[in-house]
């Protein structure tokens, strides 16, 4: 029976009898976690931009801190959201379900995103359009057509490449298995952890769950299993997305302009009184508490310093109360619609104190000038790399067009080509053996070029462009 809290794994679609043992120490949600928690990508998050790339200040957050601090905040909300009503989440266990299960697709959500975050994304998508009237079609630029070109509906995998797709690809296929089932995680988990449930073809922009896609055409069979093993279809979210969804929003408002507070581009009082002159977040009860407290510590005599440290940790604690709150409430209250599946809304858009502090966010921290320049050399990094690793991939013979392992011919190709993860050149060979486009020699070259350069971590980018750029 179709259930979207299955603990079947992956590798076990198949065997009606499967399932977690009866005396099993362990839930298999809460093993979710631990294998996502001691496996390379997460370890790779923390030299990952979160919104300061690089930065020599180490109190400010990386991609591990603010996935780490995601997955914290989505268990709180579970857990006030199942003390609310559990019927909500159809009678599943708190701690050995619901509670592990946020903690890891809370902690998993970011894991493909590439170097340089959101800014790396669109380095990608600009490296693709640039080239965009012959990649998907022909062999090289002005030259034959190739065997079996990209359909025109899976261009957006690359000319809109999202680091949410690639996560579900590297949890399930490009980490090492002895079955080659990547982690292997639970049904549920990975159906939780597909923020948009829509194919590349699917995409609708009015839709607010459905304007990006969630998945790559090279998973599409692995997902038609999960929604098999779920009950869920195309466009439906697990009830589950929508509480990590909403902590990645609070994580995103609170915790961005805590760390521009930290580096002192904006100052906690400037914070409080941006949000006082607001009509619409001048009489939140956050913000009247901070005020409170705000006096209290300058009436209390300490240095500015520490006065400016204590006031930070009051606005960080009081924002998150309060967003956790809205959260929790807002998936209560709109409980019937979510677990019908014709919620379209984040739960954070109706939050007038969560959008004031993602415009802090962006004036002060992603609009910060040392962010902007190192965005802009990440970018270039980014641009330089594909075109190398680029040329590595396609080298080959035309005899051995086919075989995306054959020997490379240059001394510089054959040397990038030997930096390529084992792991991915495995899986680009492998997928011959599939169906469909994802099986074609230009989806695989494309599939392994997003793959090398998303798995990079900042420094490695910059080392390695550094390195390449030089060379003939």
């Amino acid at each position: 029976m179709a259930t979207i809290w299955s603990d079947r794994r992956v590798g076990e679609l198949s065997d009606d009898s499967a399932g977690a043992a009866p005396d099993a120490v362990r839930s298999r949600f809460q093993q979710d976690y631990d294998r996502l928690l001691f496996s390379t990508p997460v370890r790779r998050l923390s030299d990952k931009t979160q919104v300061w790339p690089m930065d020599d200040n180490d109190g400010v957050r990386t991609r591990l801190t603010h996935s780490h601090e995601v997955a914290n905040l989505a268990r709180s909300i579970g857990t006030r959201v199942h003390t609310a009503n559990s019927d909500l989440f159809s009678g599943a266990d708190l701690h050995h379900v619901i509670q592990p299960m946020l903690s890891a697709i809370g902690l998993a959500h970011d894991l493909g995103n590439p170097p340089f975050g959101h800014q790396g994304e669109a380095a990608i998508g600009r490296w693709f359009e640039r080239r965009k009237d012959w990649i998907f079609t022909n062999h090289d630029k002005g030259v034959r057509g190739l065997p079996t070109a990209i359909p025109d509906d899976l261009h957006a995998e690359f000319l809109k490449f999202d680091g949410n797709p690639q996560t579900l690809r590297l949890i399930t296929k490009l980490q090492t298995n002895i079955a080659h089932l990547g982690l292997d995680l639970t049904s549920a988990t990975l159906a939780a952890a597909i923020k948009y449930p829509v194919g590349a073809g699917n995409r609708d922009k009015k839709n607010p769950i459905a304007k990006k896609y969630g998945y790559f055409e090279a998973e599409r069979a692995l997902v038609e299993g999960l929604r098999t093993e779920t009950g869920l279809g195309e466009g439906q979210r697990h009830p589950l997305t929508w509480i990590m969804e909403a902590c990645d929003d609070i994580a995103y408002s609170v915790l961005d302009v805590d760390d521009a507070m930290k580096k002192g581009v904006i100052s906690p009082d400037d914070v409080l009184a941006s949000l006082r002159a607001d009509t619409t977040t001048s009489k939140h009860a956050a913000v009247t508490k901070a005020q409170a407290k705000f006096e209290e510590v300058e009436s209390a005599g300490r240095r500015p310093e520490l006065a400016r440290d204590i006031k930070i940790g009051y606005l960080r604690a009081y924002f998150i109360e309060a967003l956790i709150e809205h959260a929790s409430n807002g998936f209560v209250a709109a409980g019937d619609a979510v677990t019908a599946f014709s919620r379209r809304t984040p739960l954070m858009d109706d939050s007038d104190l969560c959008e004031k502090l993602k415009s802090l966010a962006r004036q002060h921290a992603f609009g910060n000038p040392g962010v902007l320049r190192m965005e802009a050399r990440g970018a270039e990094a980014i641009d330089g790399l594909m075109t190398a690793f680029w040329d590595a991939i396609h080298d080959r013979p035309p005899e051995d067009f086919d075989d995306i392992l054959a020997r490379r011919s240059g001394a510089k190709n054959k040397y990038v080509f030997a930096l390529i993860s084992q792991n991915y050149l495995e899986d680009a060979s492998r997928a011959a053996n599939g169906g469909g486009i994802a099986a074609s020699v230009r989806y695989r070259e494309l599939r392994l070029l997003t793959d090398m350069l998303s798995g990079m971590t900042d420094t490695f980018t910059i080392k390695l462009w550094e390195e390449l750029k030089g060379m003939q």
